[in-house]
């Protein structure tokens, strides 16, 4: 088991933008909280997706993201990024993410989460603020995945500073993209 802690805890609600001339409706953008937050079900309290096919639902509740990759993106850019940029509702750090793979339980005080899918880059990242440079955001993988979408195993309350114990998978039941096999 290795430990790692959460440096911020970020949600948001869909909105509609103007992107290459038509109107979408997107949740990328997830700001900081404060205090304790509710992980339950599908979702953070506070929080939701834009698109369900694609992001949230139950294999897909918790959106996690390496803090260690804003100091490549601040250097890439040549400016800080807040936590929560990434469309990620925990930003954690001191974790070995070579090591996270569907199957593995991530353990937050009383909430156990499980990661089902790691989560390739997307087009509303790029548009929400790479200047719609897709090529720059695809290119930053680390060699491997630093996000992960999770399912809830255990509901509670998370907050900025809650340790993060990783255990390795058990036998998992999980194919690549989440899904009980």
């Amino acid at each position: 088991m290795t430990a790692g802690s959460i440096v911020s805890v970020n949600v948001g609600r869909p909105r509609q933008v103007e992107w290459h001339g038509r109107t979408v409706t997107t949740a990328i953008w997830k700001a900081p909280v404060r205090g304790r937050v509710l992980v339950e079900g599908i979702n953070l309290a506070g929080d939701d997706q834009a698109d369900r096919r694609v992001h949230g639902g139950e294999t897909k509740a918790v959106y996690a993201y390496a803090a260690e990759d804003y100091a490549w993106w601040a250097g890439e850019l040549g400016e800080e990024i807040r936590p929560g940029t990434f469309g990620e509702n925990l930003t954690l750090e001191g974790l070995d993410w070579s090591r996270l793979r569907p199957g593995v339980r991530l353990t937050i005080g009383n909430v156990r989460l499980e990661i089902t899918k790691a989560v390739p880059p997307c087009r509303t990242i790029a548009a929400s603020f790479v200047d719609g440079d897709f090529g720059r955001v695809s290119q930053k993988t680390h060699a491997g995945w630093s996000r992960f979408y999770c399912r809830v195993l255990t509901e509670g309350n998370v907050t900025v500073g809650d340790r993060v114990v990783m255990e390795d998978a058990a036998d998992s039941t999980l194919d690549g993209d989440g899904r009980t096999v």
